[in-house]
């Protein structure tokens, strides 16, 4: 193809080569890119620029929103780890209490110091067992932290329920070794002077029933309970003179008469060994002696038989 340009000026025509005619479809569709992509160039800056306004909007929002997520939880944390710490101070409570219940028990079995030492940790330990692949699926997971304070909370209280049973029963064999008559009614000092049975009367002559044992002695020695009781009276009977009567249940009463002086009132509750009275010579009495009564279920008792009495 042959282009001809004419000019006005000189009235000419100019003749371009063959090649450039052929090359002028090329040239025009380059010229055409090469102002899109000019006008590209001037249009992005904006574009980028409201491209960026948006995607920092967008993720300001997601920031703000992980955020208050992220207060959410921890909050809900912080409540957690407050209740948690209410139970284990409860827990802890419940081990003070126990550890007290355990050295009260000590105490009243009688046990050494030594071998229940609420003080120390017990010893535990054992070989260290690998937990296989084809073990319970409960054993593959270690516990929470909740589930541990659980398992302790309900171990601690089957551990009250038992301390609490086995400080009754000690309890109850303590009140029955209170409650056991035996031993004399007074201490060193004084001795046996009559015996229970029939005997020749000392005002009389005469033969005579004696229910009980009389120790002589210094007039004022302390006169003690055999065995602890309520006491039912406190004051003078007829020939007993100053007199106290003993109930330690189970059919079981005592009697101490011709006491100088009465230390305990009626309703009293007394304990073994506390002391009672006075020794002295009240009533129906030729010296100062203390008469010892032993009665059961209404009937009198040889006390020799209680004096060295034992538990079986």
């Amino acid at each position: 193809m042959q282009i001809i340009l004419v000019t006005q000026r000189h009235g000419r025509s100019l003749h371009l080569p063959t090649w450039l005619g052929r090359s002028m479809p090329y040239l025009i569709l380059v010229s055409a890119v090469g102002l899109f992509y000019l006008g590209f160039l001037a249009g992005t800056p904006e574009a980028g620029r409201a491209l960026s306004d948006r995607a920092l909007v967008q993720w300001e929002q997601e920031i703000h929103s992980q955020r208050q997520l992220l207060d959410q939880i921890t909050r809900q944390s912080e409540e957690e780890l407050a209740a948690l710490a209410v139970r284990l101070a409860e827990l802890q409570a419940r081990s003070t209490r126990l550890d007290a219940l355990g050295e009260r028990l000590i105490d009243v079995a009688g046990l050494e110091d030594s071998e229940f030492d609420f003080s120390m940790p017990p010893g535990v330990g054992g070989p260290e067992v690998p937990v296989s692949s084809d073990d319970d699926q409960r054993f593959q997971r270690p516990p929470t932290f909740a589930e541990e304070l659980e398992r302790l909370e309900a171990h601690l209280d089957s551990r009250r329920q038992q301390l609490t049973v086995l400080e009754s029963l000690l309890n109850n064999r303590s009140m029955d070794d209170q409650t056991f008559v035996a031993g004399r009614p007074v201490g060193s000092g004084a001795w046996m002077s009559s015996r229970y049975g029939y005997r020749t009367d000392p005002f009389t002559g005469a033969n005579a029933w004696h229910g009980g044992l009389d120790f002589a002695g210094p007039e004022g020695l302390d006169i003690v309970s055999v065995a602890s009781g309520v006491v039912v009276y406190s004051g003078e009977r007829g020939g007993y003179g100053n007199m106290v009567e003993i109930n330690h249940g189970g059919g079981y009463s005592t009697r101490y008469a011709h006491n100088r002086e009465n230390y305990v009132q009626v309703g009293e509750i007394v304990e073994k060994g506390q002391v009672i009275a006075a020794l002295g010579n009240t009533g129906r009495s030729t010296a100062p002696h203390v008469h010892f009564e032993v009665h059961n279920n209404g009937r009198t008792r040889d006390p020799i038989d209680y004096i060295s009495r034992t538990r079986n």
